[in-house]
């Protein structure tokens, strides 16, 4: 249970679910009509925190730097709808939480308490004025984009290789006979028919096909970083000074 006393404390501050996860951070405390205690936590939520949802302050303990709830982060993000334009919470809108929540009765009416707008008044400790401003902040979250995959398959290409071959041929060689051939040339029958033959030979290619490893090719993750430019609405106080005319006459004369 947040008191009011901690109401500086919890604002801007991160609301976690009871498992630990964060649901957002707190942007308004909602305080009851009768008693002026904290009834309700306003929780920025989404990626520019530009949602809105409702948490009650019975279900949430300030620890240490952030708060804790009772209840999961979807559930506290599906809660009713409630439109704080006005920066008041209407009794039935606060019904249709204490039914969501299951908790206490309704009909009773919570006042809005923005943590970035005018102070509480009766905490006010001097002349001073306090000027706020909304700010932005972006974080990344990590999310599937794509997938990619390698696939082998096959494919059928001509080649071809130019390689020398070699065959025989027949060349007729004629020699005179003289003294060292004569004897082998007066063998046999003076006048006869006689046939010799001779054997030829040429290369042909064959050719043949072997399977070898080539390379190794494997996928790989790489991370690119780049500018992205994210925005959103941010409210700003100004400060203005009002003069009445007797006021600005009686400065004028003090001068």
């Amino acid at each position: 249970m947040l008191t009011r006393e901690q109401i500086p404390q919890v604002l801007g501050h991160p609301l976690y679910d009871e498992s630990g996860s964060k649901v957002g951070d707190v942007k308004h405390v909602f305080l009851d009509d009768e008693t002026g205690r904290p009834e309700w936590l306003g929780i920025k939520t989404g990626l520019l925190g530009n949602k809105e949802t409702f948490v009650p302050t019975s279900g949430a303990e300030w620890v240490a730097d952030h708060v804790e709830a009772e209840w999961e982060k979807d559930f506290i993000k599906q809660a009713p709808h409630v439109d704080v334009e006005a920066g008041h919470i209407s009794a039935d809108e606060e019904e249709q939480l204490y039914r969501y929540y299951g908790i206490g009765p309704g009909g009773r009416h919570a006042q809005a308490h923005p943590g970035d707008a005018a102070p509480e008044r009766g905490r006010e400790t001097d002349d001073a004025m306090t000027r706020s401003e909304e700010e932005l902040h972006v974080r990344k979250e990590t999310r599937e984009s794509g997938r990619a995959r390698l696939r082998k398959y096959v494919v059928t290409e001509e080649q071809e290789m130019t390689v020398p071959v070699s065959h025989e041929e027949v060349r007729v060689e004629r020699e005179p006979i003289t003294g060292e051939n004569r004897d082998a040339a007066m063998r046999g029958a003076e006048i006869t028919e006689a046939e010799h033959e001779v054997t030829l030979h040429e290369e042909r290619p064959v050719v043949s096909k072997e399977t070898t490893p080539v390379e190794r090719v494997r996928a790989s993750k790489e991370t690119v970083t780049e500018e992205e430019t994210v925005g959103g609405e941010v409210r700003k106080e100004r400060i203005e000074l009002e003069e009445e005319e007797d006021a600005r006459r009686r400065g004028h004369r003090e001068r």
